[in-house]
C-alpha cells in the first residue's frame, strides 16, 4: 500500500525527514505520533505529492510517486482521502454542499452522488444535519463532515492530521471509533495524533518520529495508561 525508502527532505539548511524507511500494508491501522516539527506534515505533503524528496522512493499502491508527472497528481489523491486539522469546510456552503465537492473536482457522475452522500454521511452519524451550515455544528460533528468528505470519492487510503487536537476526551473517542468502522470496511488508515492516552486504548501499530527520524515502530496493547500502571 505505502512505502517509504529512505525518504529524506530538507528545507534548505532543515532537514525535516531523515532517511525514513517504513512500510504500511493494505488495510493496516496506523498512527504517527511525534513532537512538534517531527516531520509528521511532510510525510503527509509528500504523500500527496505536493513535495518531492530530496532522496528516497516513495512507492503508493505499486507505484513509485515520487516520478509522477503534475498531470497525474489529481488521480493520485482521489486515492488519498485527507482529513485536515483544521477542517477546511466553506463557510458559506451546507454540509451536503461540502461533502460533495470532491465528487464535482473528480467528476463524478451526478446520478451517483445522492447514494454516495447517504452513504458517508449514515457512517459518521450527520444523516440529519446534511442542510445545516458548518457554523450550526459542534466541532465534533465538524471533524465527522471532514471525514464524509475525504470518504466520498471512495479512497484507498485515509489521512487525518491531527482530527482529535481540539476535540474533548469523549468527542474524540467518538470520532476514533468513525475511523476504526472505516478500518474494519476495508480502507487503509494513517492518523498522525498527539492523544496518547487514546492511542494506547484502541492498540494499533505506532510509528515515533523525532527530528525527521522514525525513532520506534510498536503496536500498543489496547490498553489506557493507567491500566498499564496497574
Amino acid at each position: 500500500m505505502v512505502e517509504f525508502i529512505k525518504v529524506s527532505k530538507s528545507f534548505g539548511a532543515i532537514k525535516a525527514l531523515d532517511d525514513v524507511s517504513f512500510k504500511v500494508e493494505d488495510g493496516e491501522f496506523v498512527f504517527i505520533v511525534g513532537p512538534t516539527g517531527s516531520g509528521k506534515t511532510t510525510l503527509l505533503r509528500l504523500l500527496l505529492g505536493e513535495f518531492r524528496p530530496s532522496s528516497g522512493t516513495i512507492m503508493f499502491n505499486n507505484q513509485d510517486i515520487t516520478k509522477i508527472k503534475t498531470r497525474d497528481l489529481p488521480k493520485l489523491r482521489k486515492k488519498i482521502g485527507v482529513v485536515f486539522q483544521d477542517f477546511k469546510l466553506l463557510s458559506e456552503r451546507t454540509i451536503r454542499e461540502n461533502v460533495e465537492i470532491p465528487l464535482a473536482i473528480h467528476s463524478v457522475e451526478t446520478n451517483k452522488w445522492e447514494e454516495r452522500l447517504k452513504t458517508v454521511l449514515e457512517l459518521v452519524g450527520l444523516s440529519d444535519r446534511a442542510d445545516l451550515f458548518p457554523s450550526q455544528l459542534s466541532g465534533g460533528e465538524i471533524q465527522r463532515a471532514a471525514i464524509a468528505r475525504a470518504l466520498i470519492v471512495n479512497p484507498d487510503l485515509i489521512f487525518a492530521d491531527e482530527p482529535t487536537g481540539n476535540l474533548d476526551w469523549e468527542t474524540a473517542e467518538g470520532i476514533m471509533t468513525i475511523f476504526r468502522k472505516i478500518n474494519e470496511q476495508g480502507k487503509t488508515v494513517i492518523i498522525s495524533s498527539h492523544h496518547k492516552d487514546l492511542i494506547a486504548k484502541i492498540g494499533k501499530r505506532v510509528l515515533t518520529l523525532k527530528e525527521g527520524k522514525i525513532i520506534s515502530d510498536t503496536k500498543m496493547t489496547g490498553k489506557t495508561r493507567k491500566e498499564k500502571q496497574k
